[in-house]
């Protein structure tokens, strides 16, 4: 019997353009598939890996036991899985995968182009679930190379978030942000405070604070990580420009003082996190930073969501990184049908808005039910709905090479920082680099590209 006879023909399919990922996972204790695991009660085990936790966790632990309780068919088991995409695609490769998993929909191409993932247009198509029932970002996301992959669980945008009292104490209008890169300075020089010695008390805003989303400011200079086929644009004029609004800081502020003023802040989840404590007066963050705001800051903070500024805000307006986790089923599931069936549950309406509350998210379809957004105890969740349904959403760029190119464009982000190259010598650095890992991940694509779309065309 040859090595890959070992496993059924969907976990054959999913190693096949992953050896090096195979032979791990059989060194880490995969070895091939296990007979299916005993019913519960009778029912047909449905597992379930995702990588949530705490609050989180509990929130989509009473959606399954809603499931459960609410047939007598299927029995869905809930793990907390930390390093989900790792595990998952070890486990995919060893030929011992889950029924169900939540991932970030940025992995979708690479988990999608390795085979390890079943397309969910039929199964979607057969239930009767639709694009038009989602704001439509959220439904790009979970598509490539026109089939789907996944179906949204609990999704996210983010905005300018700012302290309304150091506003009021600077002499700004703390009900009006700013609306463009060059306000955002304006503020910036009113809202810093300098020590006696000379060091940065406090700041309007730093770029690097908590830095999360570093990689992707060329989107409020109007610019793009990609051209959506097969051309990285890293060092385009918008991305060199937004490059330089980061050198700028250092220039103005001193290198040395930003250092040591980031390096006194707290952990972001505590009292002492910079924008708890006043250290920093606006922050990029997502509709998340009500829980934090919530349990660590102080009871009498204000503060208020807005589209964070770009650098024309009549040409690129209401621009935000929006992100989903999503639903997927591993090649070689055991019981895909079934695993559909609990996907469509928590894709509907009352399950969904339960999720999302409970992880105090806002729900990825276009209409809610009309007391969803009251029940919410985020004061500005509407403002995080309206900014994913802006025609200037955007998102990580779904390619294979992302995780690489993340990885450059942070390099490149603190090389800029520390002073170390200019904006256009690290980001022409990140061009060459990713182009040539681009061009080679295509040749792989188009090598095996007509037998792929035909196994996933017949699923």
């Amino acid at each position: 019997m040859t090595f890959f006879a070992r496993f059924p023909l969907p976990a054959r399919r999913a190693c096949a353009l992953c050896p090096a990922l195979l032979l791990f996972a059989t060194a880490a204790g995969f070895s091939g598939c296990q007979k299916s695991k005993p019913l519960q009660n009778s029912r047909i085990v449905v597992d379930y890996w995702d990588k949530w936790t705490g609050f989180e966790a509990d929130a989509i632990r009473a959606v399954v036991d809603d499931f459960n309780a609410s047939q007598t068919r299927i029995f869905v088991n809930y793990t907390s899985m930390s390093q989900i995409d790792r595990k998952l695609m070890l486990s995919t490769a060893g030929g011992d995968p889950p029924d169900v998993a939540g991932v970030w929909s940025r992995v979708l191409p690479a988990y999608a182009e390795n085979n390890a993932l079943i397309p969910l247009e039929r199964l979607a198509g057969e239930n009767g679930i639709t694009r038009d029932r989602y704001i439509d970002v959220y439904w790009r996301m979970c598509t490539y190379r026109d089939h789907l992959w996944a179906l949204p669980s609990t999704p996210g945008s983010i905005g300018l978030i700012w302290n309304k009292k150091l506003f009021r104490d600077a002499g700004l209008d703390p009900d009006k942000p700013p609306r463009s890169i060059a306000e955002l300075e304006r503020f910036n020089q009113k809202l810093v405070k300098w020590r006696p010695d000379g060091r940065i008390q406090s700041i309007g805003h730093l770029p690097e604070e908590p830095g999360w989303y570093s990689n992707f400011w060329g989107y409020w200079f109007g610019g793009r990580l990609w051209d959506g086929k097969d051309r990285i644009t890293a060092n385009s004029p918008e991305n060199v420009a937004a490059y330089q609004w980061l050198e700028s800081y250092p220039e103005r502020f001193g290198a040395d003082n930003l250092l040591a003023l980031h390096d006194g802040f707290g952990n972001f989840a505590s009292a002492q996190n910079a924008f708890f404590t006043g250290r920093v007066a606006m922050v990029l963050q997502g509709p998340w930073i009500y829980n934090f705001i919530k349990n660590y800051a102080p009871p009498d903070f204000e503060w208020d969501v807005a589209p964070f500024p770009s650098v024309d805000p009549q040409r690129f307006k209401d621009v935000s990184l929006v992100e989903s986790d999503v639903l997927v089923i591993p090649a070689g599931a055991r019981h895909p049908r079934e695993a559909f069936e609990f996907i469509k549950y928590v894709n509907s309406q009352g399950p969904m808005e339960k999720l999302c509350l409970g992880q105090l998210r806002f729900s990825p379809f276009r209409e809610t039910s009309p007391s969803f957004i009251s029940r919410n105890p985020n004061p500005h969740i509407d403002k995080f709905i309206a900014l994913a349904k802006s025609p200037n959403a955007i998102y990580a760029p779904q390619l294979t090479t992302w995780a690489e190119y993340s990885a450059d464009l942070a390099n490149a982000t603190g090389r800029v920082w520390r002073g170390s190259a200019t904006a256009r010598e690290a980001l022409d650095a990140v061009q060459e680099r990713e182009q040539s890992l681009l061009d080679k991940r295509n040749e792989r694509w188009n090598a095996n590209a007509v037998k792929l779309t035909s196994q996933w065309n017949n699923e």
